[in-house]
């Protein structure tokens, strides 16, 4: 049994290696793969194989890549690297929003992720989340009561979903339920995948307060299927790259638009 296990945890050791590489490169030859982890073609057609089942990476032809085709959907991996400062800034107004005692719901989006290291000072408050990752930051946190949805897991989206995630949700009622969005295009938002959708509705509908996160990138792009009309949210908070024009016309509509200040070098300053 230890020898099982030894070679399962040095097998997904590797196979974190190989992704971590993918992702810094963007695309990367499988020879190049070859080289650099001193690997059989079998041994990296296994675990490619895996990476590319759990939608982690992507192979077009003899390259390997963890950058999304239009229309689907990237991987938390890739997520978490873009906008990573406009995401922490909306995570940090975002926070601003909770109080102690509060129950809030993080969904499975890395810009809610962002949230868990700002709440987890908070004290007496309670987070509901289908987010392993958040599960996994906030599990040692002493302060915050931790709710962890279960249901399927997607590794796509390092999340929980399926009927028993929604099931679990209904039973419960929530303050604040801070949800994103893959796309919004107008006055509607979107997303690409309809089980994403239904645990951010099942969310959305016990809470007594909804909020929209979305980073200035996703306006005026879409994605499949329908989320929500942003009519539906409390108050849609996105950073101050959005176009002024865009940001005009949401308030024009009656949107609830709060817009967070992403912190800049200074000009003829580079950042360290």
């Amino acid at each position: 049994m230890s020898a099982l296990l030894t070679e399962g945890q040095a097998l997904s050791g590797r196979r974190r290696g190989i992704l971590d590489y993918v992702t810094e490169h963007g695309v990367v030859p499988v020879a190049d793969l070859l080289k650099r982890f001193s690997l059989s073609r079998a041994s990296i057609n296994r675990d490619l194989l895996v990476l590319c089942a759990q939608g982690l990476v992507r192979r077009i032809g003899t390259d390997i890549t963890t950058l999304p085709n239009i229309g689907a959907s990237a991987s938390v991996v890739y997520r978490r690297a873009q906008a990573v400062a406009e995401k922490q800034a909306i995570a940090a107004l975002a926070a601003s929003m909770v109080g102690q005692g509060d129950t809030v719901a993080l969904d499975d989006s890395t810009t809610a992720g962002a949230m868990a290291d700002r709440v987890c000072e908070i004290a007496q408050l309670t987070v509901v989340t289908n987010n392993l990752g958040i599960v996994s930051r906030l599990g040692p946190c002493e302060t915050v009561g931790l709710i962890g949805l279960g249901g399927r897991y997607s590794p796509t989206f390092d999340a929980f979903v399926g009927r028993i995630c929604e099931q679990a949700v209904m039973s419960m009622r929530i303050n604040m339920a801070f949800v994103s969005a893959a796309a919004i295009s107008g006055v509607t938002a979107y997303h690409q995948v309809e089980d994403i959708i239904q645990a951010k509705r099942a969310l959305m509908d016990v809470a007594d307060c909804r909020v929209l996160l979305a980073d200035s990138r996703k306006f005026d792009t879409v994605a499949m299927n329908r989320l929500a009309l942003l009519s539906e949210f409390d108050v849609v908070i996105t950073d101050d790259g959005i176009d002024p024009a865009c940001a005009e016309l949401l308030r024009d509509a009656g949107i609830s638009l709060r817009i967070a200040n992403v912190p800049r070098p200074a000009p003829g300053l580079t950042a360290n």
